[in-house]
Order: structure tokens, then C-alpha cells, then sequence
């Protein structure tokens, strides 16, 4: 451990810090000293989250010691001489500082993305020397929530409103043993708890995660939360967030602007109004027919709402669908002032006067229905739902002030959309068109001000908002558009020396055609064929992993089209197998981790992943090391020009440069965008100390002087223009071929256990290599003794990083070993996203033991303590592979790792596929009669027939009894 003194803070720090992260740390705490926000900029791979933690908690620590002692000295004037008036003047001063103890004590509330970030940074937290420091993470009730019945609800609001009447009834026994549970050891512990810790110490005390989450809150010096709970205002009321005197941290701050604009937007479409007057309609028929849909509740007790109330919001609700059918909207939609909104509210009535009463009546409709299970049509108050998200954030403040700067960041844009035209559009664009009309008006309320939201945060009054990541650059246009006075900033270099990156812009390809991805050039099929053959040719120098990102989905597809056409896809993937990003999420996890194996296979050149720019992969994925040597921008990634919202974010700001010159230009905006979205995906390959990598920038466009000021600045001096092609191709094979002898082989860590498995639930992927220390600068690799990375690991998500003997003798002796056990699971597709690490973990022990011990100096020092491997239970199967027919008496594994291991194991890979996809299908849709025929398919055969009867105990109940009659049924030939 070293300490260094900033600014008169003793800050304690893992090892020697580098200079970058002195000067980051240093920006830290000058921003807390000051009460003042601030911008910081640090690349990835400078230990930016470690700087930031250490540095934030050391003000802490010492401004707390501070308040306490001042509290002291406070009681101890009460009891000494002094004089009434003095005493007064004492509490009246007190009273107009923040640093006074009536504020309480100052709270650090970091914000990120996704969980994923969230819980790399508090195994930061864990590994640093602030481990002690009381901390919380806020989560989701779809994450959090242990309760049999509630957990199952597929449908998040469904799950709030569940939970929230169990709550309520006190028929909840997880959320009754809170109060008594609390303060029990493995709750407030020394431990720092993240979710899924929260989540296992909530199953071992029968408690909820959730509410145990709120009361940690209490107490804590840092609470961890993703963004949404912090910008958004329901969500902040909802979760008890309190910023007064507060710090707030956000970490991956490219995002904010977009998300501050979208947390205070929505979209409502004419078939969610509908939607709910049927749903309103619905229940006033119930109570005509004298049913009582709420089963859970007490019949005898009173409604929160009667026919009366429903007659007038079903009145309200229809002059509303009256007032929106009636706007006279143009070819192109219709565009009105952000006031306008209040003035289509007003006309069904609804007005800041009563809007919290019609709030709070929908709410309890929703409960209501969300509830009802004796519902034949399992109504779940979804337009009902629509309606109050729109009221939460058009009446989100009632002043005048706040009504007056809706009407300058807000715009209303209406517009009929016909189904049959409506395309699937990515996050800039429209919702997805409702099956119910095949055209319908769609009303949009956008916000273009990221200032918006940042003000109302600074007026809870704050102490200091701190943003920070590392791709932010260009500064200024940032600061201008976040509206909020800036007091520290800082763009850090990058640690990396020159010869461990390669940047390059090509302009043109191996025949010497122009790479230019515009919207005049893409589909041409000389630049497409060019473009091809450009990747074909680094992709025969470049070592491992290949990133190849391009601006856009259809982009990508009509490139594969032609490349398949020509001949040049098959030639590629020849020298390195290529990965497509796919658009739906389920079936990322497969394919990211087939890539992964790829590279780690020994016969292997490596892999190409195609990506897009804005995708799962360009952000928030590691591909340290041979996973990601290089990365190829095929262009430049600009919204779509003729989406209303871009169209209408440039009239926007051109509007404000007529009074103020110093706010971006529509056009300038334009260009950011794109640019930024680049720095992300640039961003993937330089991920610590030691690593290197290509940037190769395949757009003649990149040269333009302006678009280099945009790249990230630790960058700009690395850009080289490449004049020949053919001499650009020598470069980088020589590149790889210094950089592969100057610079240390990547070393092993063991995985984390929250690293081992991946959640793709949330909106963005996670890190699937978390968290590393950069190495210390005192050290040296051997690279005579350095691990096998392939045949060690050849199936985990690695994490590189300096792995002594000391760490591995002291880890066997606690926890080290368990870590690398398979968690138990109940659900089946979990398992089968998780097997792959699983079984990974367990050859690469195998392989171990296999090895010569020359080639593995760790276990050479600890021969005492050979590690025992555990049958998975499956071999026997594989020995019988030859025999036309397994024992019928043989039962299928009772684990359910050891289940889809052997699945997995006597499967063809295509045929493991597409049993991983007809699990998915039966999970979310549950058709029983397709669910069989796959199985049919797969293992209706005498020698795997007892793994399809062994599928039994994934069923739904109400297909189990069919199963069983079917498999009575099955007669094989004998």
C-alpha cells in the first residue's frame, strides 16, 4: 500500500499511483474541497475507477472526522460558560454551511450505466483499502426479488405492483423478516455487499434482498445505483434517493446526455390510449357484474376507488384520444412548443391541480388489475400505465419556473404512423407499432436539454456532480450542452507508450478504391467489394482477435450479402472464423462466448467479429489481449438524418446559438455523435498497461481536421495517414511483431465469482472480463515462467493481470479454490448460458494436472496440495458412445449443471444449439406441442432417451402429466 497527501487528504493507494492518476485524483478531491462539478476524462486502462474511488473516500473519511468533531465541540459549548447570545450565534452560523452536521453527514451516491458496471466497481471498492467503508447498491425488484410467486411475473411493473400489495397486506413473509433480520452479522457485516450477495444473504435469512437494500442505504458512506434511479424523478422518489449535501458520481458519462434527454422523455401512441379506456371499462364491468377481481385482499374492506371515480377517469381518458385525433398533423408529423402538452392535458381535464389525484387513482387501478387472477384475459393495466408514465413526467415539477423551461427544452411532435411502413428502428427512433390498427398517431414529448435534468439535480443542492469516463472529449461542447457550471476538468493521457498502438486512417483499399462509407457511397458495389478485401488483408497480419465495427445494422447486412456473393466472406473466415453481433439479446451470450473459445483455441489464427458502432459490443465488453488485437471502423456512425427526434435535437440548438453563440451548431451536434460513438468502440481494444493494439480507421473521412479533434485526445498524436496500401500492411505485421517481443506475454488471474457468469437482461452487455489492477510499475514479468492462457483456461472468461506464487499459496489457503465452484441452479437456461464457463473451469483444473510441472511454476510450490477433481457423472456415457444402445435402466444426471453438461457433451454443436434456442422459445412462450417435436428430434433415439425424460422436471406443471404418457408411449426397435 502507498499513501500520498492532495490537497491536505491522506490518500491510501494499492500501489505507487501513476502520474495520470495522481492528476485524476488530484481533480477529485479539488472538486469535493470546492463544492465545485467537474469533467474528468481518463482512458481506459488508467486505473480510472480505482483513482476515483480512493481519492472520493478519502475526502470522505476525513470531512466525516471533521463533522464529528465539530459535533463535539458543539455539545461541549452547550455545557461550558459561554453566553446565551454566543451559543446563538454559533447555531445561526451553523446553519448556513454545508459542512455543518444539521445537513448530516455527506453521502457518496455513485451512479453507472448498468449493474454490470456498478458491481466491477464495488469489487474495486472490495480490493482497495476502503473496503471497511459502509456501502449499498440499489437494484431492481427484477433482480432483488426472492418471493416464489412474485419472482415468476415476467412483466416488471406487474412485479412492482405485486410486490407492493403483498407489502402492503403484510402477506409478504420475506419483506416481514426485514425488520428483524437487519442487523444480523451477514447483513452488516465488514462485507461489502453486492446484488448478488445481497441476493444470496437474503435466501439464507428468508429475508428481501430488496428492502435489506433500502436499509444498508441508511447507513452507508457509498451507494451504488444505475442511472435511471438517479435521473429519473419517480424512480429517485420511488427509491428514497436523498441528494441533499450529497456527492454525485457519474462513471461512463459519454452516456448522460442521452440519458438525462430520455429519462425525461416519452412516447405515447393513440392504441395505449385506447388500451387503457378498455382497461378502465373492464373493471367498471366488473363491478357491474358484481365480481371481485383482487383475491388476495380482504373482501369486506373498502375499494381505493369507486364507480364514480372510474365514469370520470374514463371520461378524461376519452377527451384526451378526442383531443389527440383531432391535431391536424402533416406528411412529415406536426410539431407544437413543449407547452403544448399541457394544453392537450388540460382538455380532458387534467391539470397540475389534480393531477396527483389521477396519478394516484390510476395507480391503484393497476394494482388492482395486476392482482386480479381470476382475470380470463390476464388484463394487466398496461394502458393504464402508459397513461401514468406520461403524467410522471409532464407534471414531474408545477412552478412556474419549471413550466417555463419545459416550453424552451421540450418539443411535442405528433405523427401517424402506418404499420405496414413502420420498420423497427434502433434508440433514436419511434416504439414499435401496435398490432391493434394498421395506423395510428403517435405523440412524442422530447426533451433535447440534458441541462434539464442536471438542473433539477443541482437544485436538491447538491455538493458537487462529478462525470466522469473514458471517452467525453471534446470537453467544451460537453460542458455546454450539461448546463451546469463547471468547475475542474481534465483530459488525461493515456499510460500506454507509442509502440504499443497503431493508428492509421486508410483511405483507400487494395485496389485503390476510395473508402468512403457515406450515405452517397455505401451501396456501391466497388467500395463494398474494396472495403471487403481491405479486412480480408489485415485480417492475414493481424494476431487472435479482429474488431470490426460498422455505423449500422443494414450496413453490416448488406456488406455480409455482397461479401458472401463474392467469395470474400468464405475467405475471410477461413483465416479467421467471423462472429456476427446479433440484434436480439438472447442469443448474444452464445455467440460472444464461441468467440472467446475460438481465439483460445490452440489450432486457431484467432476470430473476426463483425460489430456494430452503439451495439452490445462497442461498449461495456473487454477484449483485452489477444481478444481484441485490433480494431477496423469501416465509417462513421451518424444518427439517421431523417428521424424526426435528430431532426428536431439540430432545429433545437440552432435556436439557442441565436442568443448563444457558445452552444454546439445542429451540425456540429450531428458530428459528435458520431465521433463519440467511434471513441466507444475505439475503446474496446487498449484495456491495461501492457496491452497493445491496431486502430485502423477505414473512412477517408477520418482525416478531416475537425473529426481528429474529436477522437479522444490520448489518441490524436498516435494518427498516421496511410499513403500505400501494400507498405500500411508491412507496418502493422511489423507492428505486431515488436510489440509480441518488447512487451510482457499477458499473465492469468483467477475469475472473480460475479465474473463467471454473464446477465444480458439488462439495457447494455457487461464487461465479460471485469475488473484488473493495473500492474505495479516496480514489477517484471518473466516471461520464462508465464502460464499457458490457452490450455490453462480454455474455456473461462479470463482476466489478465500479475499472478505470483505468494497469491495463489495464500488464495488455496481461503477462499481461492471455492471460487471456481459452480453455483447452484434451478433454472435450466441459466445453466445453459452458464455451462460453458462451468465446464471450462473444470478442464482447465483437469488440464493442470495433466501438464509437465516445469510448465506451471505455481503448483510447483504447493505439491502438498493436489487438487482433487470430482467426476461430473457423464464419462461413463462417452465410453458407451460406440454401443448402439445405453442401458435402459440408466437416469438422466439429478444436477442440472451435470444435466446440460451431458446434453451438451453427446449433442453435435448445431444440434446443442438448437436445443439452447427451443429452450429459450418454450421459456418465454411456452408451446408445449413445439418444445416436443425439438426434443423428439434431438433425443428421441434409444441411446439419449433418458435425457428427454429427464427433461421432465423442466415442464410446466400443467405439461408434465402429457410428458409422462408420451414417454410410456415410446417404443424403440429392439
Amino acid at each position: 500500500m502507498s499513501e500520498i497527501m492532495i490537497y491536505g487528504i491522506p490518500v491510501t493507494f494499492p500501489f505507487e499511483p501513476y502520474e495520470v492518476q495522481k492528476s485524476y485524483m488530484e481533480k477529485v478531491i479539488e472538486s469535493l474541497q470546492n463544492n465545485t462539478n467537474a469533467v474528468l476524462e481518463s482512458p481506459t486502462g488508467t486505473g480510472k475507477t480505482l483513482s476515483l474511488l480512493c481519492s472520493s473516500l478519502a475526502w470522505l473519511l476525513v470531512k466525516k472526522a471533521q463533522l464529528q468533531m465539530n459535533a463535539q465541540l458543539g455539545n461541549f459549548s452547550e455545557h461550558s460558560g459561554y453566553s446565551n447570545a454566543l451559543r446563538d450565534n454559533l447555531k445561526s452560523n451553523a446553519g448556513k454551511s454545508k459542512d455543518n452536521t444539521s445537513w448530516g453527514m455527506p453521502k457518496i451516491i455513485y451512479s453507472s450505466r448498468t449493474h454490470s458496471q456498478l458491481t466491477q466497481a464495488m469489487q474495486e471498492l472490495k480490493r482497495s483499502s476502503y473496503r471497511h467503508v459502509k456501502a449499498a447498491v440499489l437494484g431492481s425488484r427484477d433482480q432483488m426479488c426472492i418471493h416464489p410467486e412474485v419472482s415468476k411475473e415476467t412483466n416488471n411493473m406487474n412485479k412492482v405492483h405485486m410486490c407492493q400489495l403483498k407489502v402492503k397486506s403484510r402477506t409478504c413473509h420475506f419483506y416481514n423478516n426485514v425488520e428483524s433480520k437487519k442487523d444480523d452479522r451477514s447483513v452488516k457485516g465488514d462485507d461489502i455487499l453486492d446484488i448478488e450477495d445481497l441476493v444470496s444473504v437474503g435466501k439464507k435469512l428468508k429475508c428481501c434482498p430488496y428492502y435489506l437494500s433500502k436499509e444498508l442505504k441508511q447507513d452507508a458512506d457509498i451507494i451504488f445505483m444505475p442511472y435511471n434511479y438517479l435521473l429519473d424523478p419517480k424512480s429517485r422518489r420511488a427509491n428514497g434517493v436523498e441528494l441533499m449535501n450529497n456527492i454525485i458520481i457519474l462513471d461512463e458519462a459519454h452516456n448522460v446526455e442521452k440519458m438525462c434527454e430520455e429519462s425525461a422523455s416519452l412516447q405515447i401512441r393513440t392504441t395505449d390510449v385506447a388500451l387503457c379506456i378498455d382497461e378502465i371499462t373492464y373493471i367498471m364491468k366488473s363491478f357491474a357484474d358484481g365480481e371481485d377481481l383482487d383475491v388476495t385482499l380482504d373482501p369486506n374492506q373498502p375499494k381505493d376507488f369507486t364507480c364514480d371515480d372510474l365514469c370520470t377517469l374514463k371520461e378524461m381518458m376519452l377527451a384526451f384520444e378526442k383531443a389527440v385525433d383531432e391535431i391536424q398533423v402533416g406528411s412529415e408529423g406536426s410539431t407544437f412548443p413543449g407547452g403544448y402538452i399541457f394544453e392537450l392535458l388540460s382538455k380532458a381535464e387534467i391539470t397540475d391541480r389534480n393531477q396527483m389525484s389521477v396519478i394516484g387513482l390510476i395507480e391503484n387501478l393497476i394494482q388492482y388489475l395486476s392482482t386480479a387472477s381470476s382475470s380470463p384475459f390476464t388484463r394487466k393495466g398496461v394502458g393504464l400505465q402508459k397513461i401514468v408514465d406520461l403524467l410522471n413526467v409532464v407534471f414531474s415539477g408545477t412552478t412556474v419556473a419549471y413550466k417555463e423551461r419545459v416550453k424552451l427544452c421540450y418539443k411535442v411532435h405528433v405523427q401517424v404512423e402506418d404499420k405496414k411502413n413502420n420498420k423497427k428502428t434502433d434508440s433514436w427512433g419511434a416504439l414499435k407499432a401496435s398490432n391493434t390498427k394498421s395506423a395510428e398517431r403517435v405523440l412524442s414529448y422530447w426533451c433535447f436539454s440534458p441541462g434539464f435534468g442536471m438542473k433539477q439535480l443541482l437544485e436538491q443542492n447538491v455538493r458537487s456532480i462529478i462525470l466522469t469516463s473514458g471517452t467525453l472529449a471534446p470537453l467544451k461542447p460537453l460542458i455546454s450542452e450539461l448546463g451546469i457550471p463547471i468547475g475542474v476538468q481534465l483530459e488525461n493521457p493515456h499510460i500506454v507508450k507509442s509502440n504499443q498502438i497503431h493508428v492509421k486512417i486508410i483511405g483507400q483499399g487494395p485496389d485503390s478504391e476510395t473508402l468512403n462509407s457515406n450515405y452517397q457511397n455505401r451501396n456501391n458495389p466497388k467500395y463494398i467489394s474494396s472495403l471487403g478485401r481491405t479486412i480480408l488483408s489485415f485480417s492475414r497480419v493481424i494476431p487472435d482477435g479482429l474488431l470490426v465495427f460498422f455505423p449500422s445494422y443494414p450496413i453490416m447486412t448488406k456488406c455480409q450479402e455482397m461479401w458472401q456473393a463474392e467469395g470474400i466472406w468464405s475467405s475471410i473466415n477461413s483465416i479467421k472464423p467471423i462472429f456476427v453481433e446479433p440484434q436480439r439479446k438472447d442469443t448474444f451470450n452464445s455467440i460472444i462466448n464461441d468467440y472467446y473459445s475460438k481465439i483460445r483455441d490452440p489450432n486457431s489464427r484467432g476470430a473476426c467479429f463483425m460489430a456494430v458502432c452503439r451495439g452490445k459490443v462497442s461498449e461495456g465488453l473487454d477484449f483485452a489481449d489477444m481478444n481484441g488485437r485490433a480494431v477496423i471502423i469501416t465509417g462513421l456512425p451518424f444518427p439517421p438524418l431523417k428521424d424526426p427526434r435528430i431532426i428536431l435535437k439540430k432545429k433545437y440548438l440552432e435556436e439557442l446559438r441565436v442568443n448563444q453563440k457558445e452552444y454546439l451548431s445542429g451540425d456540429e451536434w450531428y458530428s459528435l455523435e458520431a465521433s463519440r460513438a467511434v471513441n466507444q468502440a475505439i475503446g474496446r481494444v487498449i484495456r491495461h498497461q501492457n496491452d497493445y493494439g491496431a486502430i485502423l480507421l477505414c473512412d477517408t473521412r477520418f482525416n478531416n481536421p475537425k473529426l481528429k479533434n474529436q477522437l479522444s485526445a490520448w489518441l490524436r498524436d498516435h494518427i498516421v495517414v496511410s499513403n500505400k496500401f501494400g507498405l500500411t500492411v508491412s507496418e502493422i505485421c511489423r507492428f505486431f511483431k515488436n510489440a509480441e517481443a518488447s512487451l510482457p506475454t499477458p499473465k492469468l488471474k483467477p475469475l472473480l465469482p460475479h465474473e463467471s457468469n454473464t446477465n444480458f437482461k439488462e439495457s447494455g452487455a457487461p464487461s465479460l472480463t471485469g475488473v484488473s489492477f493495473p500492474v505495479t510499475n516496480s514489477r517484471t514479468v518473466n516471461k520464462a515462467k508465464t502460464i499457458n492462457t490457452v490450455s490453462q483456461y480454455p474455456n473461462s472468461n479470463e482476466v489478465y493481470a500479475d499472478f505470483s506464487i505468494d497469491f495463489y499459496k495464500n488464495a488455496q489457503a481461503s477462499t481461492y479454490v471455492n471460487e471456481f465452484k459452480p453455483k447452484a441452479t434451478k433454472d435450466l437456461f441459466s445453466a445453459l448460458d452458464g455451462s460453458s464457463s462451468t465446464r471450462g473451469t473444470s478442464e482447465s483444473l483437469v488440464t493442470i494436472n495433466k501438464r509437465p510441472s516445469q510448465d506451471i511454476p505455481i503448483l510447483a510450490a504447493s505439491k502438498k496440495k493436489k487438487l482433487k477433481i470430482k467426476s461430473f457423472g457423464f464419462e461413463e456415457n462417452l465410453h458407451n458412445g460406440g454401443t448402439s444402445e445405453l442401458p435402459k435402466e440408466r437416469m438422466a444426471p439429478t444436477s442440472l449443471i451435470d444435466f446440460v453438461k451431458e446434453i451438451k457433451t453427446l449433442l453435435e454443436p448445431d444440434e446443442y444449439k438448437k436445443f439452447q434456442l427451443s429452450i429459450s422459445t418454450y421459456k418465454k412462450e411456452g408451446d408445449y406441442d413445439v418444445f416436443l417435436k425439438m426434443l423428439s428430434e434431438l433425443l428421441e433415439n434409444s441411446r439419449l432417451f433418458y435425457l428427454f425424460k429427464g427433461m421432465k422436471r423442466f415442464l410446466k406443471d400443467d405439461h408434465k402429466q402429457a410428458f409422462d404418457e408420451y414417454c410410456d408411449n415410446v417404443k424403440f426397435p429392439s
